[in-house]
């Protein structure tokens, strides 16, 4: 039953990561792609652990993949937010379809404060 339970999970996760390749390549700006990048590949990972956990059953191998799951979602967010900041620096992202720009007046006001 578990390992039924593992492959599902698996396959599922695989779905998953598959499409965040799909839409890396297909999307058509940088907001879109990061989004793309970091929610549906993070959560596809995190099945294929719990798949891969199923099998396995061991809890030097189970701890293993909790570390796994833990530093990906820690790291994911985090370069996808660098991402998205490099982008915006240099003028490489879409502004036609950002309703609010909290950065740019951030920017300004930091620009404000320095003379």
């Amino acid at each position: 039953m578990a390992d039924g339970a593992g492959a599902a999970f698996m396959l599922g996760g695989a779905v998953l990561c598959l499409l965040a390749g799909i839409g890396l390549w297909r999307l058509p700006d940088v907001l879109t792609r990061m989004h793309a990048a970091t929610k549906p590949q993070s959560l596809g990972l995190l099945l294929v652990l719990i798949g891969a956990g199923l099998w396995l059953r061991n809890i030097i191998d189970l701890s293993t993949l909790l570390l796994v799951g833990v530093f990906q979602l820690l790291t994911s967010p985090v370069a996808a937010h660098m991402v998205g900041r490099a982008a915006y620096r240099t003028g490489r992202m879409d502004r036609d379809h950002i309703v609010l720009d909290e950065l740019e007046e951030a920017l300004r006001a930091g620009e404000r404060d320095d003379e």
